[in-house]
């Protein structure tokens, strides 16, 4: 893979948004992943995005230390490992463009939902749904690196407070990500190559992460969750035309 100047500007702009959205504005890492694939193969570009996510990780689950639901991450994360696990097995096998469309289908179904009853009481789903949709988010996070939405169909109508929304997340993603580690070992996608580039990018990483937790921490928390639920209508739309065109 060459660096050249183009590549450097996208890799950066890109792990600009993931450090957004990593700080708490879900959903503006969206575009992360397409980004990177025009300037590299899909296998450079989850080698470089995985250490880089860890990264972050490291300086999300510090700022919202202690904020978190373990309610909650019980529920959701042995079925996470579940989906990782079919995910790798299935990794060559499955249709990536049906998976992109069902799952594009459902988050802006569920988000235009959210938006039409914005005043809907809180709701805690069956643990069954929250198993069933820990293993969607770590299947479709090893096989699309979309696993925000599923998580977030769960847990957005619980209302919860905004940090607590948040940590619950950080925690989440940081356990999914180290869990799928030895399979992207595995698999041969972290060169020494890769996490040498990721390790220079490590403190734009950082701060573009905190950049996020500072601006998402000026936003009211019914403001928070209207602005998510745009969000997740537009990472719906972007799956779904991903997935037609």
């Amino acid at each position: 893979m060459t660096l050249d100047a183009t590549t450097i500007a996208v890799f950066a702009l890109a792990v600009a948004l993931l450090g957004l959205s990593k700080g708490g504005l879900a959903g503006l890492g969206m575009m992360a992943m397409p980004m990177l694939l025009l300037v590299m193969p899909p296998a450079a570009a989850a080698g470089l995005m995985l250490p880089i996510l860890i990264t972050q990780d490291t300086l999300t689950v510090w700022i919202y230390r202690g904020k978190w639901d373990w309610w909650n991450l019980k529920i959701l994360l042995p079925g996470a490992l579940i989906g990782i696990l079919v995910g790798f097995v299935s990794f060559a096998i499955m249709p990536e463009r049906l998976l992109l469309f069902i799952l594009g289908a459902v988050t802006f179904s569920f988000a235009l939902r959210g938006l039409v009853f914005s005043k809907a009481p809180a709701k805690v789903a069956h643990p069954a749904v929250g198993v069933f949709l820990g293993a969607v988010s770590g299947f479709t996070s090893t096989i699309l690196h979309q696993g925000g939405p599923p998580f977030q169909i769960y847990m957005l109508p619980q209302r919860l407070p905004r940090d607590v929304f948040i940590g619950t997340s950080v925690i989440f993603f940081a356990a999914l990500n180290l869990m799928k580690l030895p399979g992207f070992i595995a698999l041969g996608q972290l060169t020494s190559h890769n996490l040498t580039i990721a390790l220079a990018a490590a403190p734009w990483a950082l701060f573009m992460t905190w950049i996020g937790s500072k601006i998402v921490r000026r936003i009211a928390v019914e403001r928070f969750y209207v602005i998510i639920h745009w969000l997740l209508a537009l990472v719906g739309a972007k799956l779904l035309a991903d997935a037609l065109f």
